[in-house]
């Protein structure tokens, strides 16, 4: 396995940005739900999408919640891994 691909199943948590369509908030809504609302886990809003901290072995589950309430995904960039140390950054 190597950290950071799609054989990566492990609890290593990444910066995730999503690009999504957003509709009264439905998307927040879905995040929130998916990822829990405790400060390791907090969402920062963008101007067009959410950057949130997860496993990237979630990303393709949150997908699937997310078009299941049509909204569009225009993008989805991995960024790095968070280290146990840097957890509290988004905020």
């Amino acid at each position: 396995m190597k950290a950071g691909t799609p054989r990566d199943y492990s609890e290593d948590m990444y910066s995730v940005y999503f690009e999504v369509g957003e509709w009264e908030g439905t998307a927040l809504n879905i995040l929130e739900s998916f990822v829990g609302q405790s400060p390791s886990t907090s969402i920062s809003h963008l101007e067009f999408g959410y950057e949130l901290a997860m496993p990237i072995q979630c990303v393709p589950d949150l997908v699937r919640l997310l078009t299941e309430k049509n909204i569009a995904i225009y993008q989805i960039v991995r960024g790095n891994k968070i280290l146990e140390s840097q957890r509290y950054w988004l905020k």
